[in-house]
Formats: structure tokens, C-alpha cells, sequence
């Protein structure tokens, strides 16, 4: 009994020796700080937008409301509803195959129709560019269904401005002008990362 006894002693000494020191050399557990806010100027990647965030698009602030995920074929594109008092406006992040930042501002009353080779608004006249439907998923506070299907007509003027035509489910047109945006005019601030 006497040799059986020293052995146990010797095992749990080194049993409690080893978790003793374990304890004592090991890393601090790491902690999770406050959500990454970027302080004004660091830029995070527009193609990482979450509804909550908050995006700056010159001197102007823009929560983000709702956030709509877009796929037709190969390409993928979102469009980020932005808080705005005068009026719903939303900011397209898409890479087709070039990356590219639109801010659209919803046009109220006619602006032709929907998928004719050209479209005479507001003084200009734009070019019809490409048309076709995408599959949607919805999320944060956007009016639609948490997914379905998008039906549009995209066009062009001279300079690049913008006119779409999109009609989101069982919906009727809804048209927008657009404004391309260089990617230094975009600053995230990311709230839940």
C-alpha cells in the first residue's frame, strides 16, 4: 500500500502542478471591444453594407434602412435604401464587371415607358442600355417581400447619368434617376461589426 500511495500522491502533485502552471502562462482570454466604429475617413469596403450602418455620401449622414441582395445569372448586386428626409434614396454597389456606385433618387410621375429604345425625361434623353430579372432578398425595412423577383429596364444619357425602370413581385413601375459616384465620394461606418 505504501509504494500505491506514493504514486497517487506523485500523479495528482503533478496533475495540480500542471494545471497550476497552465493557468498561470497562459494568454488573457481575448475580449470583443465596442462594434467597430471607423473614425471619419477610413473607408470600409461599400460591398460589406449592412442595414444599421451608416453611410456618407459627401456632407450628408444616410442610416441604412433596408437592404435588398440581388442575383441574374452570374451577376450579384445590392441595393442599400438610405434614410433620407427628402425623399427614399438608395445607393446600387455593384461589380458587373466593374465595380461601380450609383445613388438613385426616386422620380415621381411619367417617364415614358418602360423598355422603349429611348426615354425623353427631365430634359434629357437616355438610351436604353440593358433590361432583364433578377431574384431578390430583402431584409431591414424595405416594403417588400423577404424575396422574390425584379423585373428592370436600365438606361443611359449623355455623361453617364442614369433612368431605371424596376418593378419588384406583382408591383408596377417604379422609376429612378442615378448618379455614378467615385468610390472616394463613399464612407461606411460600419455599426455591427
Amino acid at each position: 500500500m505504501g509504494k500505491a500511495w506514493v504514486y497517487l500522491v506523485t500523479a495528482l502533485g503533478s496533475a495540480l502542478s500542471a494545471t497550476f502552471w497552465r493557468r498561470w502562462f497562459r494568454r488573457p482570454p481575448r475580449t470583443l471591444g465596442p462594434p467597430h466604429n471607423p473614425p471619419r475617413g477610413e473607408r470600409s469596403d461599400p460591398r460589406r453594407i449592412e442595414v444599421g450602418d451608416i453611410v456618407e455620401i459627401g456632407d450628408v449622414a444616410y442610416p441604412v434602412r433596408g437592404s435588398v441582395r440581388l442575383v441574374e445569372g452570374e451577376w450579384t448586386w445590392a441595393e442599400h435604401l438610405l434614410d433620407d428626409p427628402d425623399g427614399r434614396r438608395r445607393l446600387s454597389v455593384a461589380e458587373n464587371p466593374e465595380f461601380e456606385l450609383v445613388l438613385w433618387r426616386p422620380e415621381a410621375g411619367g417617364a415614358g415607358t418602360a423598355g422603349a429604345p429611348v426615354v425623353e425625361f427631365a430634359g434629357r434623353r437616355y438610351g436604353w442600355r440593358e433590361s432583364g430579372q433578377a431574384r431578390y432578398t430583402a431584409t431591414g425595412a424595405t416594403g417588400l417581400a423577404p424575396s422574390g423577383v425584379m423585373r428592370y429596364h436600365d438606361y443611359r444619357a449623355a455623361g453617364g447619368a442614369r433612368l431605371t425602370f424596376e418593378a419588384y413581385g406583382e408591383a408596377g413601375w417604379h422609376v429612378a434617376r442615378g448618379e455614378r459616384l467615385d468610390r472616394a465620394d463613399v464612407i461606411v461606418h460600419p455599426q455591427s461589426r
